[in-house]
């Protein structure tokens, strides 16, 4: 797996592939352009690394586990102010204490880069709330 690593700029802050990913805003997708190639998909997954892709590349998905099934529902509401924010929505299975969002473009039926910084901004929501841990895959 290819690993991205944060790279130290003038002035000593840092950049990571994933932090740029989750500044930047979701576009509205109606249709009419075709979805990611395999190769740009995994470029972009490389930076949400905690994210699989699944068997026909055509969506990625996360599981997160959670102390409680109270946690595991403010994460997803959590998740909805977002995805709302953004116009762009996740597929959401929770069971008891596990939340599995899966990403995908309906409108063009596979990846865009919606996906991603969806994915870019849930990864910064979980990480500063820290209520529990995502599961490896």
């Amino acid at each position: 797996m290819m690993e991205f690593e944060r790279q130290t700029l003038f002035g000593g802050g840092t950049y990571s592939p994933m932090l740029d990913l989750a500044s930047r805003r979701c576009v509205p997708c109606e249709g009419g352009v075709p979805p990611l190639g395999r190769e740009e998909a995994e470029r972009l997954r490389a930076a949400v690394q905690r994210w699989e892709s699944d068997e026909d590349g055509k969506a990625i998905r996360r599981t997160f586990k959670f102390q409680n099934f109270k946690e595991a529902i403010a994460f997803v509401n959590a998740v909805a102010d977002i995805a709302e924010s953004e116009g762009h929505h996740p597929d959401i299975t929770i069971r008891y204490q596990r939340v599995t969002l899966t990403l995908t473009t309906h409108a063009i039926g596979g990846l865009s880069e919606n996906d991603f910084i969806l994915a870019a901004k849930i990864d910064r929501l979980h990480g500063a709330a820290k209520p529990a841990e995502a599961l490896d895959p």
